[in-house]
């Protein structure tokens, strides 16, 4: 028992389990130089992890990433059994059998049996306690997680995990191994999903919650992350390539530990599961496609006409835009630039004329960048004229409030375009959290008051949110819609409810990132790191946190709280401690990490 644990660089790798995962880990570990034992049950998938591995590398071989020589030595190195007892000389070796306890624990067992005393057991679970495997191993010190990512040989995310029974020798071996084969690797101690799954499945599990509840279609969640978040893919699409059943199994095990409502698997995983309808494998999932495992979505019932575009709106020629801030000024130049006339109104002459300046620097970069002429510019300049008051909306066909984010206000704001601006005027809030009804109501005209959430910063990102109450009238939401696709954005359609889709889906894995650090878990950098490499996000969620603001991300959090009473969306108590002593970012130089001082 006091053999010590194989601390070489690994030579021999087996592989149990040669799925998709398998064979994408067979394939790394095989082009890193290992000689690579494939261990399957099933003669069928060791014949297609070897064509797989064929296929892939002469596709190398044609992009002139590797040469023949290289390719012939990475296949010699990749050999194929279906007997556990072919990992006997394996210096480390790898599960990847389908995700239950009895099964990897039978295949751990039989291991034990087997393999050299110093050889280290991984378990490449993403939703099982690696603990309770080892737990059932004759050597527990010698089994930890190993969690990569697919497909693995793009994914550069390896979560190593380790028990409370893990050996510190094991972990520093298989980290240096995963530093090897060009990975990042991230320490995680062993909880449901780890680090990147276990944020990113509360979200997707949201999401189709979202879906279930007819709150957006699939179409318009997809589209909102995408465009909101800039996602490389929607949610209901990941869910889909994931596997609808693996999803279900991860929020099962999720669940099970933390009791938090956002993991207990939403009901439509369940249904979509027990009718074979799993995803991307079955040809049918949340979306339909075009035959098993192809990626090529193809319409069905639910799929949105073509010609279905809102028709039949009311005439627009000219906007007013309330505010002086970034986001108005913002909002005042993409409207310019797509042809308005356009009233820039503050609540002095001084400011809006400053929010004019501000547009004309924005031009100026656009012309230096060479994404418009000088002309151009020149024009959309001329087109938005900067006023002192809301009186100067009067003629204006859109107004579009973007102030403070303060419901009081925003009703005042409204109380005051409800007597200034003509009968028929639409009139749009760009709150990104506060009830549109609310400031609908401050009005004598509610059926012509609707919400329209630009993202900051308004010029670039192509997501707007229209968010119609239940007194919107058929006209202004068709208006908005024709408005939005004038001004070339991208219009997804959802009701009057907090955080409407991008926030709701959001902020709820913004602070359950922060509750992993205030319990210790993993560090900020760790959790960036996984999140930016595992799950394709373009920030980490402390990046996105300090940029957006502590002050807001809090406030955003309240009002979801307030609005769905789920224990689980209670703001973290870190995210208040360090608003409270002022940390609110990058604005002030410091917020979850310290920033250098402009």
């Amino acid at each position: 028992m006091d053999t010590p644990l194989s601390t070489t660089p690994f030579s021999t790798v087996a592989v149990v389990g040669l799925g998709t995962m398998g064979t994408g880990i067979a394939e790394v570990l095989a082009r890193a130089g290992r000689e690579v034992i494939g261990i399957d049950i099933s003669d069928a998938a060791a014949r297609h992890a070897a064509t797989a591995l064929e296929a892939t590398t002469a596709r190398a071989v044609e992009r002139e990433r590797i040469t023949e020589e290289e390719r012939r030595n990475v296949l010699a190195r990749f050999r194929t059994f279906s007997d556990l007892q072919a990992a006997a000389d394996a210096d480390l070796v790898i599960e990847v059998v389908p995700e239950s306890y009895e099964t990897k624990q039978q295949v751990i067992r039989e291991l034990d049996a087997i393999v050299r005393p110093d050889a280290i057991l991984a378990t490449g679970t993403n939703a099982l306690s690696v603990t309770r495997l080892a737990a059932g191993s004759a050597r527990p010190e010698r089994v930890l997680g190993l969690h990569f990512f697919n497909p693995a040989p793009a994914m550069k995310l390896v979560e190593v995990v380790s028990s409370v029974l893990t050996a510190p020798q094991a972990v520093e071996a298989v980290t240096a191994l995963a530093h090897d084969l060009g990975k990042e690797p991230v320490a995680v101690g062993d909880r449901p999903g780890f680090v990147a799954d276990g944020l990113l499945f509360g979200y997707l599990n949201q999401a189709a919650a979202m879906y279930e509840a007819k709150y957006a279609s699939r179409e318009d969640i997809d589209a909102a992350m995408k465009l909101g978040c800039g996602l490389p893919m929607g949610p209901l699409a990941l869910l889909d390539l994931i596997g609808i059943d693996t999803a279900r199994t991860v929020l099962d095990a999720m669940y099970a530990e933390s009791r938090d409502r956002l993991h207990a698997p939403a009901p439509i995983l369940k249904q979509l599961s027990e009718a074979g309808l799993t995803g991307r494998k079955s040809g049918r999932g949340f979306y339909t496609y075009e035959a098993p495992d192809s990626g090529t979505v193809v319409r069905d019932a639910l799929t949105p006409l073509e010609a279905a575009q809102a028709t039949g709106g009311r005439p627009v020629n000219s906007v007013g835009v309330a505010g002086s801030g970034t986001m108005a000024s913002g909002i005042a130049e993409v409207f310019a630039k797509a042809g308005y006339d356009v009233v820039l109104a503050a609540r002095s002459q001084e400011k809006a004329e400053t929010a004019k300046s501000r547009i004309a620097k924005s031009l100026s970069r656009s012309v230096d960048k060479g994404r418009m002429t000088a002309e151009a510019r020149e024009e959309t300049l001329a087109r938005i004229t900067p006023a002192g008051s809301l009186d100067s909306f009067a003629e204006v066909d859109l107004a579009v409030e973007a102030v403070a984010e303060d419901l009081e206000i925003k009703q005042q704001l409204f109380a005051t375009l409800d007597k200034v601006c003509k009968p028929g005027a639409v009139l749009a809030t760009t709150t990104s959290s506060l009830p549109v009804v609310a400031c609908a109501r401050a009005t004598s005209r509610p059926q012509d008051v609707i919400g329209m959430h630009f993202f900051n910063p308004a010029p670039a990102m192509k997501l707007v949110e229209v968010v119609r109450t239940v007194l919107t009238a058929d006209d202004v939401h068709a208006t908005v819609r024709e408005v939005t696709a004038k001004i070339r954005k991208h219009p997804v359609d959802c009701g009057d409810r907090a955080g409407f889709i991008v926030n709701a889906l959001l902020f709820p894995y913004l602070n359950n990132a922060i509750k992993m650090v205030q319990e210790h878990y993993a560090s900020l950098d760790d959790i960036d790191a996984a999140m930016k490499l595992g799950g394709g996000y373009p920030m980490g969620p402390f990046e996105l946190l300090d940029v957006v603001g502590l002050d807001v991300s809090l406030a955003i959090e309240k009002v979801l709280h307030r609005e769905f009473r789920d224990p689980g969306l209670a703001p973290a108590p870190l995210l208040e401690h360090l608003v409270a002593a002022g940390c609110l970012g990058r604005k002030t130089g410091r917020g979850f990490r310290e920033y250098a001082r402009r």
